[in-house]
């Protein structure tokens, strides 16, 4: 994580973690169910979300000499960020039958070093800010892609996996479960938390860099993730209007599969329509937000710079 992506911090709290606060204001439903639903997989919750891509593609095209590069991913992306600055509850994350409001924002992409069947993949995770711009998420997300990318290349993520896989089945268990024991308690080494993809606020995959339609993929019990996003290739569907005519709309397709530990199905709900209004319209995406939302349930903790 880079220096000017952390938030700075008003006070620390017996029971943070160092990259959390943890969650004291909260009804009491909230922080008993974490203790009944004791796993992410037994707190799964799927939505679908269909977006017209016309206006994003035209956007795209607007302001590409300006950000070389920018793609609809660009934009999703920043939208989640955005979404995340608006409603903050969708940065918790459950350890220990604990809920954690977690102090940064962070993205695991899975992406391909090569598209042929054997290809290399790997996981990137890039830091943002609430307050980010598409600019400054074009920046961020580029540079990660440009220094992982490269066939051959490895970060710290496949080092260290390249490292366990050499050990002996028994060593190996012993490692990995104690390394899920100190995340438990917080105590993780910081050079395991760097480099897990699963330690992150959003983990996104595109699918429809590869040609196919978004799926629910199931959340992670290691780590902290709780919000899985995947995000389709584009559809035409064609519609009968009422003067028998026919109109055509491309969309794509995000499914997200949610911890429902983390709030309750109201916000949710209304961080999909959230969502919605802002990828109808990305050009509010070039300009910081006009206000960044703060966890109440952590007390004024932190402040963004």
């Amino acid at each position: 994580m880079k220096k000017e992506d952390k938030l700075k911090y008003y006070n620390w709290s017996f029971g943070d973690r160092y990259d959390g606060w943890r969650v004291r204001k909260v009804d009491a439903l909230f922080s008993v169910s974490p203790f009944i639903m004791t796993k992410r997989a037994d707190s799964e919750v799927f939505f679908a979300l269909k977006i017209p891509v016309d206006i994003i593609e035209s956007f795209v095209r607007e302001h590409k000499k300006e950000m070389p590069g920018l793609s609809i991913m660009d934009v999703v992306i920043t939208s989640f960020v955005r979404l995340i600055s608006q409603r903050p509850y969708l940065n918790r994350f459950i350890v220990w039958n604990k809920i954690f409001a977690r102090n940064h924002v962070s993205f695991s992409i899975a992406i391909k070093r090569s598209m042929t069947i054997d290809g290399e993949e790997t996981v990137i995770k890039p830091y943002y800010l609430p307050s980010d711009t598409l600019h400054d998420v074009v920046r961020k997300t580029h540079l990660e892609l440009l220094n992982n990318q490269q066939v051959g290349q490895e970060n710290s993520s496949d080092t260290i996996s390249k490292f366990m896989g050499y050990l002996p089945d028994f060593l190996l268990r012993s490692v990995v479960y104690c390394i899920k024991k100190l995340d438990t308690i917080g105590l993780m080494p910081k050079f395991f938390f760097e480099a897990s993809p699963f330690h992150t606020s959003v983990f996104l995959t595109n699918l429809g860099s590869i040609g196919i339609e978004s799926i629910f993929h199931h959340l992670y019990e290691f780590g902290t993730c709780s919000v899985f996003a995947a995000m389709g290739k584009k559809t035409t569907k064609k519609t009968v209007n009422n003067d028998g005519t026919v109109s055509k709309t491309k969309t794509i397709e995000l499914k997200f599969v949610v911890d429902e530990r983390i709030c309750d199905g109201f916000y949710f709900a209304t961080a999909m329509r959230l969502l919605e209004k802002i990828l109808s319209d990305p050009s509010a995406l070039l300009f910081p937000p006009e206000q960044v939302i703060v966890d109440e349930g952590v007390g004024k903790k932190r402040i963004d710079k």
